[in-house]
């Protein structure tokens, strides 16, 4: 089994769209989807899974995930909420991005004031700080499961690493999912009010 340092590094947990990564000028379709699967290249699981696609990206216009696109070019702001929508569809339903969302669309169109990219760098900020945490605490939990596993004396002991480990990380990944999902039930209570 990898070390808790090499399974970190395997996960590639600082690829994000950068603002810097993202160009200036409005971006067709293709131009989009290339741009997405050489930035989330190394965080694929295997060679045929797709990062980002036409149908995907039409069902998130048509799903009203983001603002409306004109002239079939996608803006930097486009962008920005589809890297979003990228990271949030792995934990959450379709619906709830679309929750979440809203109100940011809405702000986006309607608020001259308003910079999302000026959020973005915020959430990229969060980002960063949540990797380091994670590496943390994958120690954490690999040596509390080593201190465990001697107890039990087993031959099997690399197998039985594995098992509590992956148990272990569905287990973070669903409070955190659930906790996420929390806070969409509130958006949706404050938007019908």
């Amino acid at each position: 089994m990898k070390s808790m340092d090499e399974l970190a590094e395997s996960l590639y947990l600082n690829s994000n769209l950068s603002l810097e990564n993202i160009p200036d000028l409005n971006l067709y379709m293709d131009q989009v989807i290339q741009l997405f699967e050489r930035q989330f290249a190394d965080t694929k699981r295997n060679d045929d899974e797709k990062i980002l696609t036409k149908t995907m990206i039409n069902n998130y216009a048509k799903g009203k995930l983001f603002f409306p696109v004109e002239n079939k070019k996608y803006t930097k702001d486009h962008l920005i909420l589809i890297s979003m929508i990228y990271q949030m569809k792995g934990a959450l339903s379709i619906n709830d991005v679309k929750s979440t969302l809203a109100k940011l669309n809405e702000k986006v169109t309607e608020d001259d004031t308003f910079e999302l990219q000026d959020l973005y760098a915020c959430y990229l900020q969060m980002v960063e700080n949540s990797a380091e945490k994670f590496k943390a605490d994958l120690l954490d939990h690999h040596h509390e499961l080593t201190q465990a596993l001697r107890k039990l004396e087993d031959q099997d002991e690399d197998y039985l690493e594995q098992l509590l480990l992956i148990a272990t990380f569905t287990n973070m990944s669903n409070y955190y999912r659930r906790a996420a999902e929390k806070l969409v039930d509130e958006i949706g209570k404050d938007d019908k009010t």
